[in-house]
This record gives C-alpha cells, structure tokens and sequence, in this order.
C-alpha cells in the first residue's frame, strides 16, 4: 500500500454560502486588523471582511508581553535599528525590508497611537523607551507595563467595531479560491456559528490576505495561544505558493517552567525583565551569560536559548532560573504586574524566589515568502505578520520586530491592493479577480487523534535541540502519520491536525537539508556557521509526493511571475526563479531611488496605455513568456500582457507579437528589459534556424556549446531550441569533455578518458580531437562522442568511414553557413556552432504605443 500524500486541497463539504467581498482579510491580530483599518480609509467604499478564528479579540497580539521597536529617541538612529536587526539575522535579513521596516517603523507607531493606543509614558509625558535583548538602544514602547499586546488589541478592536468593517469570528479558513488563470478568487471557510453564515461557506474577492500569525501548535510546548495551527502557512502550500525558512524556529528563552511533562500555552516571561535588569542563573546560582556574550543576558534570543539549552544538558537540570528579586515589590507590580500574578498564580514569588523558565516554541521567522509589499507567489495572496517571510528577520528575528513588522506592512500591503484593484478593473468598488474556478486535486484529511503525536515527536526531535538522527526520526513519524486505518470526517479538530501536519513536515525537512547552525536553527550534528554553503535560503511548494525544497542564495531576490508565465516557463525546462532572479537584477541596473526620471516627468500617474510589441524584420521568435514576465515583474503586476504568437513560430515583419495594457509609465520603464531579452533571445533563435534550415535532409543536428552570456545560458539554449537546434552540456558538471589542454595534462588522450571515466563512471564524455590518428586510441577506451575540432571537409568525411558508427562525431571549429551543408553531408552527427549563442545578431522588435 502506498504511504498517502499530503492533502493538497482538505476534504470539506461544498460551501453552503457565499459572501462577496473586495478584501478579505483572515486574523484579527495586529497585522489583519491594522491593514483592514488601512484599506477602508484608501478605498472607503470597499467591502472589507475580516475573518477571524476565535473572536475579535483572540490570537499572538494580546499576548505580547515586551512591546513595539521604534527609532524615537533622538539619540537613536535607523541605521542602528537596522544594524541589530541584521545581526540578530545572522546574514539572512533582507537589508532593504529591514531598512523599510525600520525606516517607516516610526510613523506606523504614531498612526497606532492615532487609532487609540496607549502607551507608557513618563511623568513629562513622553513615551517611556526599554531596552531588550539584541539591541543596543532604548527602543521599545510597551502599555500597561508588560500588557503591550493586550492594549494593541484594544484599541484595534475598537477602532475596526467603529470603522463598519464587516467581521466574521469563528471562522476557520479552510483553502484558497482561484480563478480559471490561477489568480485569487477568495477563501473557503467554516464558520462554528448559527443561522445564515454556520457551516462550510465561500468569500469570493480579489485580495486575500493571510494575517493568520504563528504555528506555534506544531510544538508540545509553545507561548501561542491555542489557535496557532499554522493554518495560514498550510493553506499557502496547499494554494501553490512558495513559503520560505521554516526551519528558523525561534525558541523564547524565559518561558515559565510548570514541571515535566506540561504541554500547550505556557507563561512567557518577557525579554523586557532581562531589559530592567534581571539576571539567568543555573541550580547553583551562578550567572552563565557573562561569559557567552558581550551583552550578557541580553543577548539575542538564539544565543541566550541555545545557553540554556547548553547549561541544562550539563548540569542535567530541566530548566533554569531568573533572578529579580532585586526589582523589590513596587517595580514588579508596576512595571511587570502581568507576569507578577502569572507568577503568582503558580506558586512563584519572583520578589522573593528564582522564577525556573527553560526555552518554549515562540515565533517563526519563516512563514509565506512575500516581497516588500506583502505579495506572494500566487497573485492576488498577500501575507503579512508572523505568518509571513518578508525577510526583516532572517535566521533570528529581534526582540520586539515582530509586531512593528505586522504595523508597516500592513500599510504596505493596503496601498498595493487599492493601486493594483484601481489599475486592473478602472473601478475601486469592483474585485479583481474572476469567478471561482472548480478545483479538482484530490482531497484528505489527517486523523485529529494524530494532533498530540505531531506536536510530541517535533518537540521531542525537531526544537531547540535538532540533530540528522532526531530530524530523520520525525519525518518517518510524521510519514506514518498521514495512514488512517478509519475514515476521518471533516471537523475543526481533523482541519487543524492537517494544517499541523502540513507544516511539521515542510519545518523537518527544510531543517534536515539546512546542515548548518544558524540563530534560530541549532544543528548538533552541524554545529558551525557554514556561509560557504548555507548563506541561503529554502524555498518550499508542496507536491504531489511531499514538500520541494529550492535552495536561493542570499541576495537573490525572487519576485512572483504571472502563473502562466511560470507554467510556461516550467514546460519550456526554465526555472521561474532563475528568471525572476535575470529580470530584478535588470531592474537594479535599471531603477535607482529617482525611477524612471522621464516617464515620471513627462507622464500623467494615473495614463493607462496600450502598446503593440512588433516585429520589425523576419525571424523566429523566442523568449515571448520572459518578456511578459519583465513587463509584469517591473510594473509589480500592474502590466497585463497578452501573447499573439509563439515561441519557435516564424514571424514577419510587421507581425504583433504580445499587446500589453497597463500605466503608461510603466510601460516605458520596462520596454527596454523586455525588449532586450526577447531581440536577444529571438535572433539567437532565429540564426539557429537559418544553420537548421542549411542542413535540412542530411541527418545532421546543429548543436551550441557553452560560449553564452554570464546568467543567460539557460535562456539561450532554451532559444537554440525554439530555432530547431539541440543542446550541448549545460555546464562542466553535467557531462566531460577532454580538450587539448587535459590531454597534455593527462600526458595522453587514453589516459585522460580513463581518468574522467575512473572519476565519474556513468557519466557522458566526449573527447576532442584534433588529428585522425588520435581517434582509433580513444574509440579503443570505448569513447561514445567524439568531437573533431578543425577538420576539413574531406578529414570529416575519413573519420566517418573510419568510426563507422562506432561512436557519435560532432564537427566544430570553423564552421560557416556557407559550408554547413558539406559539412553536414560527410555523415558528421552533430555542427557544433558557438556563434549561435555567441554572436547572434539581435532580431528588430519594437514596442508601438497605440495613440489615444
């Protein structure tokens, strides 16, 4: 019996009713609310529907204890606050986000203030500012001294009670809705309610945004609260879209220790006592920070849980303690009086006693991969929060980021969706997608008895502590979790342990392939930085067989492809992000801070234009879905190409071969990139196919080799296709060819086959020869291919007859169109031509601004 896979879709009866909306936003903590908030006041005639799974007032915000991160102290600057921020990441912050973050923190804070938070301030009024660990300022704003997130969410509440913004509480977001071109077309939900909206219903919008927090219920022990499920980041993967660094897991030092064996929400103890001064210390008293850290117990999270870690397994202690007793009484019930009686109510004194904490599951600096305003792979899905990886956090994220993040890209993602909605529909009050398309992937669910098993083997093999042994432990139990000898029906309960079990998997082996330590993720086996070869990171979709990982090195940015364009380039064996990566390196060459100075000058903002892309000469067209992708990828989407022939076709001149609509503006930012790549592409194209037609009936295949452009090799072999050619070895690893210089390096052409093939046996080699008598020693070691560089016409026609079919022969070197036939009719294989790829005259296209 073969083990099931993974639901892709989860079994749910079919909705039983409909709601319409322009927006909709699932989660209702900082993130969901600040941004259904932002929206309704760009676009207040929109329907803004915010779906909830508990009430208004549940999810991670409240319980944030510590505070917001902000630059307000006039001592502070932004660069310092970026500056902790990538140390805390251990080299995988994204600097830009982060600078973004930290640079527009500061005004998304006061807009908070401006909705009705109130914040701690000192008797002249003015913010009162903490420190907490891994930063060097004071920074942090926090509410009723350490009940930051409880008064977030009030003032939050009230202010969306008061907006009219339509509210759905006991909603459990079960998958996304697309429509007939993969683009967002709303949810499917379950409401545990009465009346009309009570059971399996839809949202058909535009705009879905994720803001559905944390999957801290992946773990037995964690500070979120129950409804942490990772529903968000399964509904993602189940969607197609790419989540990125599941792996960085980060472990809240000081979580309350209840004794052995407690499982689910466990008390936080806020890194802000360690901010006013209270200290770790082991069974025997002594302070274990001192010598970890320049910042001591203030360090960043990852080093101060990993300590921990380290002292319980030498001492062979269950946890560890916190001293404040110093803090006195008065400091505890006014500046910590929410810990205070969590303390309390558990027996703990901290004004007189050691408060035992030990590490608990706590935040995800992974989550859904989306680009700095909120996108993700699949257009028309935003994330936002903790659910989502916009790379302000890196491997680690830094104390008191997390809910500064939920506040800027809020307003990001906001003013995204109202200029995309106003672009691509000319009506604000309108969706933007199309209606629901039926989707037929198969469906399954997980038994909910299954929930425990998960979160006991993640805590057990894949927490703090995570080793190839332990990793490779879970994911066979996580395996064998997917059977059910019963059938399971559909229920919150199943829903959840689905979601849990889809996230456990992709977070266990993003952390088996990470064979490295790095902030959050701690490898015993790999216990050493390793930027040689992790400095990177893995990007996840979930398959038919189970999580595919791709690793990006750092830097790389990759940004969302329209979905077809993805899937054709998926079918033309190009990869979607190698593609994305060409078209933002474009980009970066092309955009600096100003813009496009000219267009902006000389352009209304608000002009939509049409415009032809035309052949200007006779050719063969290639590269039609990379331009489409530039002119999406440039204009952030708001570009609509449509595609009026073929890669491969012959074209003439005249011919129109995509029309794209969108703002004039953009159109002209991105013509040049487009139109660069698909000239470039096209006359490569169209040279193979003039050296294809030449030797048309001979049997003779024309061939290119390596002479490509940095970056481009992949593009342009894949135009040497669309022309009629074939393709060589794509790089040095994928298959041997011994030229000259090996052969005197070998001392002999036999003895350097024999020792590629003794290397690498199975691999394909070809050897390359440059007189007749070197051809009968290599065909002798069984030589297959063998590539004769500079032969005449009458020397080729020799070595045929002398190979007779002994092993594949490819001509190269001096070849011209002129006497490819020749060349060709001497019984040669292959014309290998470098100047297909090399040299390739660009084919005339040009882009036609229709007038008005």
């Amino acid at each position: 019996m073969s083990m099931p896979a993974i639901p892709q879709r989860l079994t749910a009866p079919p909705p039983g009713w409909t709601v319409r909306a322009d927006v909709v936003v699932v989660g209702s903590g900082i993130a969901g609310l600040t941004l259904a908030l932002r929206y309704a006041a760009l676009d207040p005639g929109a329907k803004v529907l915010v779906v909830t799974k508990d009430v208004l007032s549940s999810g991670s915000t409240r319980w944030a204890q510590g505070g917001i991160a902000a630059v307000l102290d006039p001592r502070d600057t932004p660069e310092e606050h970026l500056s902790d921020t990538l140390v805390a990441g251990v080299g995988l912050c994204d600097e830009e986000a982060v600078r973004i973050l930290v640079t527009e923190g500061p005004d998304a804070l006061r807009g908070l203030i401006a909705v009705g938070a109130r914040f701690d301030t000192d008797d002249s009024g003015a913010l009162q500012l903490t420190r907490e660990g891994g930063h060097r300022r004071d920074r942090i704003v926090h509410a009723g001294g350490d009940a930051t997130g409880a008064e977030v969410q009030r003032a939050l509440v009230q202010a969306v009670m008061e907006s009219g913004i339509e509210v759905i509480e006991h909603a459990l977001v079960l998958d996304l809705l697309k429509d007939a071109e993969g683009r967002t077309a709303g949810v499917t939900l379950h409401v545990m309610g009465e009346g009309e909206r009570d059971g399996v219903g839809a949202v058909t919008a535009g705009a879905v945004v994720l803001a559905t927090g944390g999957m801290g219920q992946v773990y037995a022990a964690t500070t979120n609260p129950a409804v942490s499920t990772g529903d968000g980041v399964a509904l993602a993967l189940r969607a197609g879209a790419v989540v990125r660094d599941l792996e960085f897991v980060q472990f809240h030092p000081t979580v309350l220790w209840l004794g052995e064996g407690s499982t689910g929400q466990q008390p936080l103890i806020s890194e802000a006592v360690r901010g006013e001064g209270a200290v770790l210390v082991d069974a025997d008293g002594t302070r274990f920070m001192r010598d970890v850290h320049e910042l001591a117990d203030l360090a960043p999270r990852d080093v101060v849980a990993k300590a921990i870690m380290r002292r319980m397994r030498a001492t062979g202690a269950d946890h560890v303690y916190l001293d404040a007793r110093h803090f006195g009484e008065e400091k505890w019930c006014t500046r910590f009086p929410t810990i205070h009686a969590v303390c309390l109510e558990h027996g703990i004194d901290p004004v007189t006693q050691l408060v035992p904490v030990a590490p608990a599951a706590h935040y995800a600096s992974g989550g859904v991969r989306a680009d700095l305003r909120g996108r993700t792979s699949v257009p028309g899905l935003y994330a936002c929060g903790e659910v989502a990886c916009t790379g302000v956090h890196g491997a680690n994220r830094l104390a008191s980021n997390s809910l500064l993040e939920g506040l800027v890209f809020a307003g990001r993602i906001a003013a995204d969706i109202h200029a995309v909605r106003a672009v691509h529909s000319g009506d604000a009050a309108r969706p933007v997608a199309g209606e629901p398309f039926p989707d037929d992937r198969p469906t399954g669910l997980i038994d909910p008895r299954a929930r425990s098993r998960i979160q006991g083997h993640m805590s057990r093999g894949a927490s703090v502590l995570r080793g190839q042994e332990s990793l490779g432990e879970v994911a066979r139990a996580l395996l064998n979790l997917r059977w059910t000898p019963v059938a399971v029906e559909p229920c919150t309960e199943s829903w959840e342990t689905t979601n849990l079990l889809t996230v456990a998997s992709a977070l266990v082996a993003a952390a088996r392939e990470r064979q490295e330590t790095r902030g959050s993720h701690w490898r015993e086996d790999f216990p050493e930085r390793n930027d040689t070869w992790w400095l990177g990171h893995l990007d996840t979709i979930l398959t038919a067989e189970g999580p595919a990982m791709t690793y990006v090195p750092h830097g790389q940015r990759v940004t969302a492809l329209p979905p077809q364009v993805e899937n054709d380039l998926v079918e033309a064996g190009l990869d979607p992000a190698g593609v994305a990566a060409i078209l933002e390196a474009a980009a970066a060459e092309d955009l600096q801070e100003g813009g496009d100075v000219t267009s902006v000058a000389t352009i209304p903002a608000g002009q939509v234009a049409t415009a032809d892309v035309v052949a200007r000469a006779d050719g063969v067209v290639a590269g039609l879905a990379v331009a489409e992708g530039a002119f999406s990828h440039l204009s952030q989407g708001r570009l609509v190409a449509e595609r009026r022939a073929k890669d491969g076709e012959r074209v003439v001149r005249g011919d129109v071969l995509m029309t794209v609509t969108g703002p004039t503006r953009d159109l002209l930012t991105a013509e040049r990139t487009a139109l660069n790549l698909l000239t470039h592409l096209s006359g490569i194209a169209t040279l193979t196919d003039r050296w294809v037609q030449a030797v048309e009936g001979t049997g003779a295949r024309i061939r290119d080799s390596r002479k490509t452009l940095p970056g481009l090799r992949a593009l342009e072999k894949y135009a040497v296709r669309c022309g009629g050619g074939t393709n060589h070895r794509m790089s040095l690893s994928d298959a041997a060819l011994i030229k000259d210089n090996h052969v005197v390096a070998s001392g002999g052409v036999a003895e350097a086959f024999r020792a590629v093939r003794d290397a690498y046996p199975g691999l394909p080699i070809e050897v390359e020869v440059d007189r007749i008598d070197q051809i009968e020693p290599v065909l002798a070691e069984g030589a297959e291919e063998i590539l004769l560089d500079n032969f005449t016409v009458e020397e080729l026609a020799r070595a045929v007859r002398l190979v007779a079919g002994r092993a594949r022969l490819e001509s190269s070197g001096g070849l011209t169109l002129q006497v490819a036939r020749d060349v060709a009719e001497t019984g040669v294989d292959y014309l290998a031509v470098g100047a297909l790829t090399h040299s390739a005259p660009a084919l005339d296209i040009a882009l036609d601004l229709r007038g008005n």
